[in-house]
C-alpha cells in the first residue's frame, strides 16, 4: 500500500514536472516568437523609413515640382522643387494646397480631381516681384479600391526659361523684319524713281544709283554680322589662334576708322604697350576692335576723344580698354547692351547706322577665346568697353 502511494506520488510529481517544463517551453517559445515578430516589425519600420527617405530624395532632386495631398486635400508630400516654385517653407506636411501655394489656381486645379481623374497641360502664371513665371501643371486623381478620392498628384514644370526663349526669338525675328524692311524699302523706292523717268536725269541717276548702292552695302553687312552669329552660336567658327601684336591691331583699326572719326572731330588714341601679345586670330580680333572704336565715335561726344589702351593683369591674362568720353550709358541698359539689336538710344541708333549687332560679334568673338567683356559707365562720364584676352608670348621669347 505504501509503495502504491510512493508511486502515485512520484508519478504526479513527474507530471508536475512535465507540466511545468512544457509550460517553461510555451512560455520560452511564446517570448521568442515575440521577439521575432519585434523584430520583424523593428526591420520592416527601417526598411520602411528608408525606403520613404530614398524615396523623398529622388522626388528633392526631380527638376519638376511635385506636391501629394490625401483625399482632404492636404499635403502629405512636397519636394524641394514645389517648395521653391511656390516660396513655401519645409513644413509643408498638413496643410492644404491653398496654403502652402497661397494660389488660387492651383487649388482650383486639385478641386477638379474630384470630377475628372486627371488634368494635363493646364498653364500658369505666377507674378512676382522679378519677373514671371510660367508653369504648366499636370494632376492625377488618386482612387482607392472603393473608387473613392484617395488624394492626387500634381506636377509642376517650369516653362519660364522656354517662354523667355521665344520672347527672345519673336523679338530677334520683329528685329531682323525691321533692319531687313528698311534698306529694302530705300532700294525698292530709288528704284521705282528709276523706273519712272529718273534715270533720264544724270543728277537724279546718280543720286539714286548712290543710294540703292549704299543700301544693298547695308543689306550685305546684316547678312554677313547675321550668318556670323549663327556660326559662333552653333560653335561652328574656326579661329586661327596665333601670337597677336596687339597695338598694331589696334592701330590697322584706328587707320581704317579715321574718316568717320575726322567726320564727327574725334580723336582716335592708341595706348597699347609694344609688348602686348594676345593668343588670338587676328581677322576676328581687329573685327572686335573696329566694332568697339566704331560705336565710340558714333555715340562718343563730338569733337571727344577715343582711347585704346591695354595691359597686362594679375592672372596672366591681357585687358584691353576702348574709353570714350560720351554720354555714358544708363545703368537698365548695361545688362543688355551685348543683345542682338538692343539700342539705348533706337532713334540715334536708325540715324547713325549700323547692323545692331556689332556688340552681339563682340560678346561672342571674346568668348570663343575664352575671354570675358564686359561694360563700365556711369551717366555723364563716358563709357569703357573691357575686354579680356589670352596672352602669349612675343616672337622670338620661349614661353614660361
Amino acid at each position: 500500500m505504501e509503495t502504491a502511494l510512493i508511486l502515485l506520488i512520484a508519478t504526479v510529481v513527474a507530471l508536475a514536472a512535465a507540466w511545468s517544463r512544457e509550460r517553461l517551453l510555451r512560455k520560452a517559445d511564446t517570448e521568442k516568437n515575440q521577439r521575432d515578430v519585434a523584430e520583424q516589425r523593428s526591420r520592416r519600420d527601417l526598411e520602411l523609413k528608408e525606403q520613404s527617405q530614398r524615396t523623398a530624395a529622388l522626388f528633392d532632386r526631380m527638376v519638376e515640382g511635385l506636391i501629394v495631398v490625401d483625399g482632404g486635400g492636404r499635403i502629405r508630400l512636397a519636394n524641394r522643387a514645389a517648395k521653391s516654385l511656390f516660396g513655401f517653407d519645409g513644413h509643408a506636411a498638413g496643410r492644404t494646397i491653398l496654403e502652402a501655394t497661397r494660389n488660387h489656381e492651383v487649388a482650383a486645379v486639385v478641386a477638379r480631381l474630384d470630377r475628372e481623374l486627371e488634368v494635363l497641360g493646364h498653364e500658369l502664371r505666377i507674378d512676382s516681384m522679378d519677373s514671371p513665371r510660367f508653369l504648366q501643371v499636370n494632376a492625377l486623381a488618386l482612387r482607392d479600391a472603393a473608387g473613392s478620392n484617395d488624394g492626387a498628384i500634381i506636377v509642376f514644370h517650369d516653362l519660364t526659361r522656354l517662354r523667355q526663349l521665344e520672347g527672345v526669338r519673336q523679338e530677334f525675328v520683329a528685329n531682323v523684319s525691321h533692319e531687313l524692311r528698311t534698306p529694302l524699302s530705300l532700294i525698292k523706292s530709288a528704284a521705282e524713281t528709276l523706273l519712272d523717268g529718273a534715270k533720264d536725269d544724270p543728277a537724279a541717276l546718280t543720286r539714286f544709283l548712290q543710294i540703292i548702292d549704299k543700301h544693298a552695302n547695308r543689306l550685305a553687312l546684316l547678312i554677313d554680322d547675321l550668318l556670323l552669329l549663327s556660326t559662333l552660336d552653333s560653335g561652328g567658327l574656326r579661329l586661327d589662334r596665333q601670337p597677336l601684336a596687339l597695338k598694331s591691331t589696334v592701330q590697322d583699326a584706328i587707320d581704317d576708322l579715321q574718316p568717320r572719326a575726322l567726320a564727327r572731330d574725334v580723336t582716335l588714341v592708341n595706348r597699347v604697350p609694344g609688348s602686348l601679345f594676345a593668343l588670338a586670330d587676328s581677322d576676328r580680333i581687329r573685327q572686335v576692335i573696329s566694332n568697339l572704336v566704331d560705336n565710340a565715335i558714333k555715340y562718343g561726344r563730338v569733337s571727344g576723344t577715343t582711347v585704346v589702351e591695354g595691359g597686362l593683369l594679375a592672372d596672366g591674362r591681357i585687358e584691353l580698354r576702348v574709353v570714350d568720353d560720351g554720354p555714358g550709358i544708363p545703368k537698365e541698359s548695361q545688362i543688355r547692351i551685348f543683345e542682338r539689336f538692343y539700342r539705348v538710344d533706337k532713334a540715334r541708333s536708325r540715324e547713325q547706322g549700323g547692323t545692331g549687332l556689332g556688340l552681339a560679334i563682340v560678346k561672342h568673338v571674346i568668348q570663343a577665346h575664352g575671354g570675358e567683356v564686359r561694360i563700365e559707365s556711369e551717366p555723364g562720364s563716358g563709357a569703357n568697353f573691357v575686354l579680356s584676352l589670352p596672352a602669349a608670348p612675343a616672337p622670338g621669347q620661349e614661353a614660361s
